[in-house]
């Protein structure tokens, strides 16, 4: 029996009903399904679209995310139809392109109906939960149907993409062609389906529902006094509060005799009677339409909001703040700008390091001296990461992504520095792919670039214990033997850390190292 990842258990289960309940196995035992055994041989049938299994042991998240991003490379799974009346043809399902993956959103087809593909080709663009991707075709052939339309939001995954044939001639065929109820679909939908029955059976048992539905009848007698008689019968005082307040006096109900408005009904109807004036107005019209815009929540931003909310309820977060003397990084710089210039060709754009590119080598170096800080919290236990990965939050159209450093400890100033800046593009182009931003040990957050923000403090991105803060560098008038005073450029930086797995002693021992790399950053190179 072949293995499977677990994610891919809805497609087993799709599958698993098509056969009438026939187990998962190689693809060989399955002559029904026209499988090409010579693409799939020794392998399940889903292992084109979900890859193999991952190794055990794992030496570095490097090879993980590696592994992750492999699995975008093959995305199609060869279900031939059964049915005689239509020419053999390739079922596109959508993939989980990230582990948290759940929908997504087809931002753009790359291909028409009709079009020839070649293994490879950018089919469409599909906007994850991480970020906007473009997906490969699987195989040559031709584009027979576009299934999903372009800006179609929340498509579960193993829903059919589309459809691909090998001839060009059997396009045609799949004009009118629509999926049947039995195509791969995502079990969210079918868990959904399955408890909203009974939750919505409860109720029904209850005699709350019978209880709400007697009370809109109190209302009543006010409406029909006002409409029978033409007017609300209120005190002159009260008559003289509404005009005041602009209170609809037809919207209040009255605790006097007779249902007549007293003053006190007035007063009290910005907490009580007004919310149902409010309401009212709401119904017939609400607020103006220019007054508000509603923005769809984008995938990456529902999970950005998840993850954030997710992170700052369940991880102890505490915060420690320093500032740093920057004077030397500066000078540093300057020296190694002038001299990537002078080594740069004459038709090539000379690079220049930046103080973040600093930061991001003095933070690596830190949590090589400090490995609490490069550490994930795993619930039974801690898992202490040899390689210091560092993720770098980058601010994009869509949201926030952090992609990754790999082994920022053992890269020169200049690698990092060109890494970052490549990354960086890449985020706000829509084409990292997933081992470029997901996993990381350690993230930093950079505002001091707006020149705007002197310090801030940021949530930790689960698994991780720890993110750095950095704000913008500032002068400042210190105290000075010699002259009595002089003037230094400083930069203030703030951990979060993680209380389950860094106490504050140790966050603070993390601070002095980065505070002596970069008052000191010479030490770097030892």
């Amino acid at each position: 029996m072949s293995k499977i990842p677990a994610r891919s258990g809805f497609l087993t289960a799709s599958i698993r009903s098509g056969l009438n309940g026939f187990r998962l196995a190689p693809a060989t035992a399955y002559p029904s399904l026209s499988v090409d055994s010579s693409r799939c041989a020794s392998t399940s049938i889903l292992s084109p679209l979900f890859g193999s299994p991952p190794k055990a042991n794992s030496s570095s998240s490097l090879e993980r995310h590696r592994h992750n991003s492999s699995q975008r490379n093959l995305l199609g799974c060869r279900l031939y139809a059964s049915d005689s009346s239509l020419p053999a043809h390739n079922k596109v399902p959508l993939p989980a392109l990230s582990p948290t993956m759940e929908m997504g959103t087809i931002v753009s087809w790359q291909k028409k109906e009709g079009d020839q593909l070649s293994e490879g080709d950018l089919l469409c663009e599909i906007e994850t939960d991480k970020a906007t991707m473009g997906f490969e075709t699987p195989e040559e052939g031709y584009l027979a149907k576009i299934v999903v339309p372009e800006g179609t939001k929340d498509v579960a995954i193993g829903k059919l993409l589309c459809i691909i044939v090998e001839k060009e001639e059997s396009v045609a065929a799949f004009k009118d062609y629509k999926p049947s109820d039995s195509e791969p679909v995502s079990p969210k939908k079918e868990s959904k389906s399955a408890p909203e029955s009974p939750k919505k059976a409860e109720p029904e048992k209850k005699a709350a529902p019978e209880k709400s539905s007697q009370s809109p009848p109190p209302p009543e007698p006010s409406h029909k006094q006002s409409s029978s008689g033409g007017r609300v019968g209120a005190t002159p005082y009260a008559k003289k509060l509404a005009n005041e307040k602009g209170v609809d006096l037809k919207n209040v109900q009255g605790s006097g005799p007779g249902g007549r408005i007293l003053a006190s009904d007035i007063t009290s109807a910005p907490s009580g009677e007004s919310a149902g004036a409010a309401r009212g107005a709401s119904a017939e019209g609400g607020q103006q339409a220019g007054d508000y815009t509603d923005v769809p929540l984008s995938n990456m931003r529902k999970t950005i909001a998840k993850r954030l909310a997710q992170s700052k309820s369940t991880i102890p977060h505490y915060y420690l703040t320093s500032e740093i003397n920057m004077d030397e990084v500066i000078k540093v710089r300057e020296k190694l700008n002038k001299l990537l210039e002078k080594n740069a060709g004459k038709e090539d754009k000379p690079q220049k390091l930046s103080v973040n590119d600093f930061v991001v080598k003095a933070s690596a170096l830190a949590c090589l001296r400090v490995p609490e800080a490069n550490s994930f919290f795993m619930d039974s236990f801690v898992r202490e990461n040899h390689n210091v990965d560092v993720s770098i939050a980058v601010s994009t159209d869509s949201g926030l992504i952090t992609p990754i450093v790999y082994n920022a400890h053992t890269k020169g100033l200049a690698t990092i520095g060109s890494e970052i800046a490549s990354l960086a593009k890449k985020a706000r182009d829509g084409k990292l792919q997933p081992h470029e931003f997901m996993g990381g040990t350690f993230t930093v957050s950079n505002l001091g670039m707006f020149g705007s923000v002197n310090n801030f403090s940021a949530i930790i991105n689960p698994p991780q214990s720890c993110i750095l803060a950095v704000g913008g560098a500032v002068k400042k008038i210190v105290p000075c033997v010699e002259h009595g005073y002089r003037q230094v450029t400083v930069m203030q930086v703030t951990l979060s850390c993680d209380h389950r797995v860094v106490d504050g002693a140790v966050g603070a021992q993390w601070l002095k190292h980065f505070k002596d790399f970069l008052e000191k950053p010479h030490t770097m190179l030892l």
